[in-house]
This record gives structure tokens, C-alpha cells and sequence, in this order.
């Protein structure tokens, strides 16, 4: 399997990912985003699958992350919702491996490939991919913040005295 079909493969892995989160989910906002998210991926595939071809790709810019920017301010303010979220932490530690993989696959790409244009839009790729990561970790550190309250650090050598 050449670097093409891997990516490509991978873009659909984490295209069905995103599905089935999205299908998982009760929270209509993490349902659009991990829509968004899938559909991206879906993006990405096309185009390597162009490049692959020979064609001149293109792809428009992905606006999920100010969408996730959006979802993320209207969950502080409920943190209920919380507990429903942290049974998917796994879920979403694996959606960032994902990621990083994808990330440095396509790194890798851009720097073996030798039209300029075509390692551009490689790199746009992997930039989309940093993005998607980045709301993925957002969503597990906020799901995770409960548990990482900074004053218990601050505390834990009371035993010592």
C-alpha cells in the first residue's frame, strides 16, 4: 500500500469515527461537530485521492474549529452535562491519535513530495488535521477538569506534616 491509499484509508477510519461519536452522543452540539469533523475528513479524502490522480487539488478552508469554539463556551456554563461526556473519554483519546497520525503522515508527505502546489495543499491537510486534534483535546480537558482541580495539587503533601 502505497502513502496515498494509506491516508486515504485513514481519512475514511476517522470519517466512520466521527459518525459513530456522532451517532453516540446526546449533545446536538457534539453531534454537529463530530458531523463537521466527519465531513472534513470526507474533504480531506477527496483531495488526496485527486492528488493521487494527478489532479490539481483544492480544498476550502474547514470552519469547525470556531463552530467548536462556540459549542465549547455554551458547555461551561452547564456542567452537568459533564458526567454524560466522561464515559467517551477513550473515545476521545483515541480521535487525537488519530490525528496525530495524520498529522505527521501527512508531514511526511509534504516533505517527499516535489510539486510545491501539491505539498501546499498536503500541508493544508495536516493543518486541518492540528485543528481537529486540538477540539479533541479541548473536549477530553474539559471533560477531565473536575478531576484536575489545581488547589488538590496544592494540598496533597498535607500527610507529610
Amino acid at each position: 500500500m502505497n502513502l496515498f491509499d494509506f491516508a486515504m484509508k485513514m481519512e475514511l477510519d476517522g470519517k466512520a469515527y466521527y459518525e459513530k461519536l456522532a451517532a453516540e452522543t446526546p449533545l446536538s452540539g457534539l453531534k454537529t461537530i463530530f458531523t463537521r469533523l466527519a465531513a472534513d475528513e470526507q474533504k480531506h479524502y477527496d483531495a488526496v485521492q485527486a492528488i493521487k490522480a494527478g489532479a490539481a487539488g483544492a480544498m476550502a478552508d474547514t470552519t469547525v474549529l470556531e463552530e467548536a469554539k462556540n459549542l465549547f463556551e455554551s458547555l461551561m456554563g452547564d456542567k452537568t452535562i459533564v458526567g454524560g461526556l466522561r464515559k467517551d473519554l477513550d473515545g476521545y483519546r483515541h480521535a487525537m491519535k488519530i490525528e496525530a497520525d495524520s498529522v505527521r503522515l501527512y508531514e511526511d508527505m509534504a516533505k517527499k513530495e516535489n510539486d510545491p502546489e501539491t505539498a501546499q495543499l498536503i500541508l493544508k491537510i495536516a493543518n486541518e488535521e492540528k485543528k481537529h486534534y486540538n477540539i479533541m483535546e479541548n473536549l477530553y480537558d474539559f471533560v477531565l477538569a473536575p478531576q484536575n482541580f489545581l488547589a488538590w495539587g496544592e494540598f496533597s503533601n498535607l500527610r507529610e506534616l
